[in-house]
């Protein structure tokens, strides 16, 4: 039950980063691209201060290696498909979509190399080699994102009404996939105690902050790049989650998909009446 579920989870990232591709237009796509001061921010946000934050988090508080494990791939693990469609009225879907993307596409290259650090040091499979990693990521994310982008170069009024349509189901089912996780191993997150818990939500709010310093001066792109580095990649984590003996580090990250949601959407509710 608990591989089936994990397998729903990865498909619907997957479906999500579809849909992506099937709201976006090349000029979406290379956005960021074309302002490069502005991209390489971002990525030190979700590729370098997060994963360096969480290691000081991990030093500060004694937490089972299940926990350390979690926390760590889900640092590691950025890339952002999960964005709010609510934060299409802070930004621009360019903004947005550019960073989605790109993000995604850098995961390639950025996750196997932390795994590569963090493999000795936590125990993750020897089999977990970065070819593999980068292989896994450029199938499940980066081919789906093409895919979407052919179909709406090629057919532009139907595949942006297929996105929203893919975009709204994959996130259900998302959302089902996960609550079951949690309902089935909920023992789980109870022995691990509330520490564990705690050390989730802190990397949350850690991830909003740096998003929110390094977003630049356009208060939209400081809300956007806040959500994108608390969020994290799902789907990546839990492709490295997976590899882990054990539900304990895949049920971590599934949880802490609801710790980002709940931290997330008061911020993302005062950005909203925050004048652009």
């Amino acid at each position: 039950m608990t591989a089936m579920l994990l397998v729903g989870l990865k498909l619907s990232v997957a479906a999500l980063i579809l849909a992506i591709g099937l709201s976006s237009t090349w000029a979406d796509l290379t956005y960021l691209w074309r302002r490069p001061w502005q991209l390489l921010r971002a990525l030190f946000a979700m590729y370098v201060a997060i994963p360096v934050t969480a290691f000081f988090v991990l030093k500060a508080l004694p937490l089972p290696r299940a926990v350390e494990v979690a926390i760590l791939v889900l640092a590691v693990s950025a890339g952002a498909p999960l964005l709010p469609r609510k934060l299409m009225k802070v930004g621009h879907d360019s903004y947005m979509l550019s960073l989605v993307a790109t993000s995604s596409i850098v995961a390639v290259v950025a996750v196997p190399l932390w795994l590569d650090v963090l493999k000795p040091v936590y125990g993750l499979s020897v089999e977990l080699t970065a070819l593999n990693v980068a292989g896994v990521i450029a199938g499940s994310f980066v081919g789906p994102l093409i895919v979407g982008m052919l179909v709406r170069w090629r057919f532009p009024e139907t595949g942006a009404r297929l996105g929203d349509r893919f975009l709204t189901i994959a996130s259900i089912a998302l959302a089902l996939f996960a609550l079951l996780l949690l309902v089935l191993h909920g023992r789980t997150l109870l022995e691990l105690g509330w520490p564990s818990l705690v050390a989730l939500v802190a990397l949350t709010f850690a991830a909003l902050g740096i998003g929110h310093l390094l977003g630049g001066p356009a208060e939209n792109d400081r809300t956007a790049l806040a959500i994108a580095c608390a969020t994290r990649h799902v789907g990546i984590a839990m492709v490295v989650a997976s590899t882990v003996p054990g539900p304990r580090t895949a049920v971590l990250v599934t949880a802490y998909v609801l710790a980002a949601a709940l931290v997330s959407f008061p911020y993302l509710k005062a950005r909203t009446r925050t004048p652009a």
